[in-house]
């Protein structure tokens, strides 16, 4: 965990929020760039998840992403964070191969690439990680609900996870508020509630005293959301033909800048935002 200024965010001040009633703000983010813009933002939480798989690294799913990946991105996107919260994955695989390879997997992302906290997905199968990661000092952000870890348990493909109106069945609500006591228990500082749904969402919220935030399946029932920073400016290239509405569409504004800066290099034009160019002799 690195120093940061007096006007962190910081776990008490999180749960000072829920207490309040004010609502959590959380981006996923994986470089410096977009770290430093979300950071000058306000936002209270810039989680780097395992997510970057899929839209980095250009794996199939994300549970193909390694410690290493999520190493050399924690390390970009902390360089770049002075005051919000930085929460870093733990990619599939180690959580599941056993409390002490989940302990060291922990630690690194600490220790190597500098993350204040980190998120166990799926972590209500696994209650005793998480508490050997506290116990060690390092703060856990629970993940629970239909992950993408535990989708396919449920019949539901990872893909599909994104769809609208993909939530939690209501019949699972009395688990999942046993599950969001059990991880509470063993003492994570924030819970990522995925597909939460209005039925299954506010019931988690009322039954535990730590935040309860969310992204996909999210909603104003929860303490918080989360919201991967490249979706909400549509910087991915499927938001050049999607229809879905965004803060912005980076991914359009990019493709006619490059397009324009390509047509004045064939026309040996002088480019924008390039050095002077001078005159041939």
């Amino acid at each position: 965990m690195q120093p940061r200024g007096e006007s962190a965010v910081t776990i008490p001040v999180l749960r000072q929020m829920k207490r309040a009633g004010q609502k959590i703000v959380g981006v996923v983010a994986w470089d410096f760039q977009i770290a430093q813009i979300v950071d000058r933002a306000g936002v209270d939480i810039v989680s780097v998840g395992d997510s970057v798989g899929t839209n980095l690294w250009g794996h199939a799913n994300p549970l193909a992403v390694t410690m290493e990946e999520m190493i050399v991105v924690c390390k970009a996107v902390r360089r770049g964070v002075k005051r919000a919260l930085v929460s870093c994955d733990v990619p599939f695989g180690p959580v599941q191969e056993g409390t002490d390879s989940a302990l060291r997997a922990a630690i690194r992302l600490v220790k190597e690439a500098g993350a204040d906290m980190i998120k166990l997905d799926g972590a209500a199968e696994f209650p005793e990680a998480a508490r050997a990661i506290v116990r060690a000092g390092i703060p856990v952000f629970a993940q629970f609900g239909i992950t993408p870890q535990t989708a396919l348990q449920h019949g539901i493909p990872y893909g599909d996870m994104s769809k609208p109106g993909a939530q939690v069945p209501a019949a699972m609500t009395a688990k999942l508020v046993e599950e969001a006591r059990r991880l509470e228990d063993a003492g994570a500082s924030l819970l990522d509630f995925t597909l939460s749904g209005p039925v299954a969402g506010p019931a988690v919220v009322d039954a535990v005293s730590i935040p309860v935030i969310g992204g996909l399946g999210g909603g104003p029932w929860l303490d918080g959301r989360m919201r991967m920073a490249h979706a909400a400016i549509g910087y991915a290239a499927a938001a050049l033909d999607s229809k879905i509405e965004t803060y912005a569409n980076v991914a359009r504004i990019t493709l006619e800048a490059i397009t324009a800066y390509a047509e004045d290099v064939r026309a040996a034009r002088q480019i924008k935002g390039g050095l002077p160019v001078t005159s041939a002799p």
